[in-house]
């Protein structure tokens, strides 16, 4: 049984949310505010957060950088903001998904079971790759290079772990959306582009060239050196 963490303000979506959730099977605890939820993260190590953004004490993008830092568990953006720029900075600061108020809690639960599917049977699990002054261990979670850690987001690492193990492969941005975040993603393609980018400013800043080659009117490859 999977342990969802629900934070979120209001008190009727709160309770909206933990019906459903604990209707589909699910284990549910909540939260009420952003100082709350980081407390109940450390203490039950839930399988899933469900995060809204605008929270009291800290918002939303405060809490999943700090969820970020210790952890790579499956993070869902509720938010009552619709704006492309909300969503694309939930992202980028390493959330997997992002819904929109109001919602369907069907889709929702949806959502949330594609998502955790994708978590458990994510790229290679218990594998790692190292050549070109570069080392990554997948169970780890952790990318070195040339012997110093670098940090990645959770979505930055598993798109470079998909990259390196399809060496020479063209791949367009649709199929990386398909591959890395999942078919259902509700993102555009220029949500690769900005991951690709974060890739190779990090692989540059660590000493190496950056691999990840563009195809022009194409999409990305890994060429090793």
């Amino acid at each position: 049984m999977a342990k969802i963490l629900v934070v979120e303000d209001e008190e009727s979506v709160r309770e909206l949310l933990r019906l459903y959730l604990e209707k589909e099977g699910f284990q549910v605890e909540l939260a009420s505010d952003g100082e709350e939820a980081l407390e109940k993260m450390s203490r039950i190590s839930p399988d899933l957060v469900l995060l809204d953004l605008m929270l009291p004490k800290k918002d939303g993008w405060e809490v999943c950088r700090e969820i970020r830092k210790t952890s790579y568990v499956p993070i869902i953006m509720l938010t009552a903001r619709g704006e492309e720029f909300d969503k694309v900075l939930g992202l980028e600061l390493g959330a997997d998904d992002y819904v929109a108020k109001p919602f369907s809690p069907r889709e929702l639960v949806a959502r949330i079971k594609a998502v955790l599917r994708r978590f458990n049977t994510s790229l290679g699990g218990g594998k790692t790759w190292e050549a070109l002054g570069l080392k990554i261990d997948y169970e780890a979670k952790k990318v070195e290079i040339k012997g110093k850690e670098i940090n990645f987001t959770p979505k930055e690492f598993e798109l470079l772990w998909f990259l390196v193990n399809h060496p020479q492969r063209v791949y367009t941005r649709e199929q990386l959306l398909e591959y890395v975040w999942g078919y259902d993603f509700a993102g555009d393609a220029r949500t690769v582009d900005t991951h690709i980018k974060r890739l190779r400013e990090k692989l540059t800043e660590g000493g190496i060239a950056s691999s990840i080659k563009t195809v022009w009117g194409y999409g990305y490859k890994f060429e090793p050196g």
